[in-house]
C-alpha cells in the first residue's frame, strides 16, 4: 500500500478523520427534520467565524461558484465594478464579472503587491460604481489585502464591498459587520479543512437591496431560492443538498469551536512565523508584501538557477510532500507553502526537512538543519 502523499498546498487542505468519518455516515433526508437541524447548525457556525448577523447561504460549489452567485445576485449588466487584481484570483474575480457583462474597471498590481485603499478611492471617483470586488487572501502569492481598510473606502463612497474569503476564514483575523463587508465566499476545503465542494455566502442587508434590482440570470445560485427555503419551519435547500458534505462540514465547524476561534487563530500565526523563520535560515528570500499578516500561504522565491516547478516536483517525487508552483508570471519564479487549516508544528518542520533536502541536492548551499532549527526557535518561543 502506497503511503498517502502530505499536502502542504493552500489548499484542499488534509481531511481530519473525524471529518472523513461523518461524511461516511448515513445520510439524512433532505426534506425532513434532521437535515433541517444539520443546515441550521451548519448556517449558525458559518455566522460565528464571519462575525455576522445577516444571512450565510451554502451552495453545493467551489468557491469560484460562490464568487459567481455574488456577480449575478448583485448586478445587471452594465454596472460599473472596481476590481483590484493583484494575483491570480483577481484575474478570476474580474474574468467572472466580464463574462455577466459588467463594466470592469480594473486596478493592476505587480503580483505579490497589496491593494492600496486609496487606489480602490481614486477609482471609485473616477464615475458612478456599484460595488469593489477584491480578494481578502490572494492564494496565489500569499498577501493579505487589508479589506478592513478597502470596506472603510467603499463605505464613504456608499457601494458595496464583495470579498473573496475563501482562502482567510478561519486562518487570519476577519470581522465582517465591524468591518462593513456585504458580501462574503468562503470555501470548505481551505482554513476548515473538509473537502471541497460547498461555498457559502455572506449577505448584509444592503446585498440583499441590491438584488431586488438586479436582472443578472440566475437559477441555481438564486440567492432569494435558498434564503426562502432557509426560512421554512424545517431549514432546507431548494435543491437536492450535498448532504455527505454538509455532514463533514459539521464536523470541521465542532472541531473549530472546540480548539476555540482565537486558539484557531493564533495556531496559523505561530505557524506561518515558524514557515517564514525556517525559509530566511536557508537564506532564501520571501515573496509578496506585509509577511506579519500572511498567515495562511508563504511564497518564496526560487533560488537564483532553480525553477521553482522543477523545485515543487522534485519534493513531491522524492518525500511525497505537495508544494503548490507559482502562477501567472510567478511561475517558475516562487513556490508557495500552505499552512491553513488541519496542521501541527510537525507538519512544518518536515516539509522544511524535506526543503533542506531538496534544495541541497539540487546544488543550492544548505546548512542541514538550519531551517528546522530556526522554525523550533519559533515553536520553542511559543509553548
Amino acid at each position: 500500500m502506497e503511503k498517502p502523499e502530505i499536502i502542504m498546498a493552500p489548499g484542499p487542505t488534509p481531511v481530519p478523520p473525524e471529518v472523513l468519518l461523518a461524511q461516511g455516515s448515513p445520510l439524512v433526508y433532505h426534506r425532513g427534520p434532521g437535515y433541517g437541524d444539520l443546515l441550521r447548525e451548519v448556517t449558525e457556525g458559518l455566522q460565528r467565524v464571519y462575525h455576522t448577523a445577516g444571512d450565510v447561504l451554502i451552495f453545493a460549489a467551489s468557491g469560484t461558484g460562490g464568487l459567481e452567485s455574488a456577480v449575478q445576485n448583485l448586478f445587471s449588466p452594465g454596472d460599473r465594478v472596481v476590481v483590484p487584481v493583484a494575483g491570480y484570483f483577481g484575474e478570476r474575480f474580474a474574468k467572472i464579472a466580464a463574462a455577466f457583462g459588467l463594466d470592469v474597471r480594473r486596478i493592476d498590481y505587480e503580483w505579490g503587491t497589496a491593494v492600496n485603499a486609496e487606489d480602490v478611492r481614486a477609482a471609485l471617483q473616477e464615475a458612478p460604481t456599484k460595488a469593489v470586488l477584491v480578494q481578502h487572501s490572494e492564494t496565489s502569492t500569499g498577501v493579505i489585502h487589508d479589506v478592513e481598510a478597502i470596506a472603510g473606502v467603499a463605505k464613504d463612497a456608499g457601494v458595496l464591498m464583495v470579498v473573496d474569503g475563501i482562502s482567510s476564514l478561519g486562518a487570519v483575523p476577519y470581522e465582517g459587520d465591524a468591518w462593513g463587508v456585504d458580501v462574503c465566499v468562503g470555501g470548505s476545503q481551505k482554513a476548515f479543512s473538509a473537502t471541497p465542494g460547498l461555498a457559502f455566502v455572506s449577505v448584509s442587508p444592503a446585498a440583499w437591496e441590491a438584488t431586488k434590482t438586479a436582472t443578472n440570470p440566475r437559477f441555481y445560485f438564486d440567492w432569494a431560492a435558498y434564503k426562502q427555503a432557509y426560512d421554512l419551519p424545517s431549514p432546507e435547500n431548494p435543491f437536492t443538498p450535498a448532504i455527505s458534505l454538509m455532514l463533514g462540514m459539521r464536523a470541521a465547524l465542532r472541531r473549530y469551536f472546540d480548539e476555540g476561534p482565537e486558539a484557531v487563530l493564533d495556531r496559523h500565526r505561530i505557524l506561518s512565523a515558524a514557515t517564514k523563520e525556517g525559509i530566511r535560515a536557508l537564506g532564501l528570500d520571501l515573496s509578496g508584501e506585509h509577511l506579519d499578516r500572511a498567515w495562511a500561504v508563504t511564497a518564496v522565491n526560487a533560488p537564483e538557477g532553480i525553477d521553482g516547478n522543477a523545485l515543487v516536483a522534485k519534493v513531491r517525487a522524492d518525500h511525497g510532500i505537495i508544494l503548490a508552483p507559482g502562477q501567472g508570471p510567478l511561475k517558475g519564479k516562487v513556490f508557495r507553502i500552505g499552512h491553513l487549516g488541519n496542521y501541527d508544528r510537525f507538519d512544518i518542520i518536515r516539509c522544511l526537512a524535506a526543503l533542506e533536502l531538496t534544495l541541497a541536492e539540487m546544488g543550492y548551499p544548505v546548512k542541514p538543519g538550519s531551517a528546522v532549527a530556526a522554525a523550533e526557535g519559533v515553536f520553542a518561543a511559543h509553548p
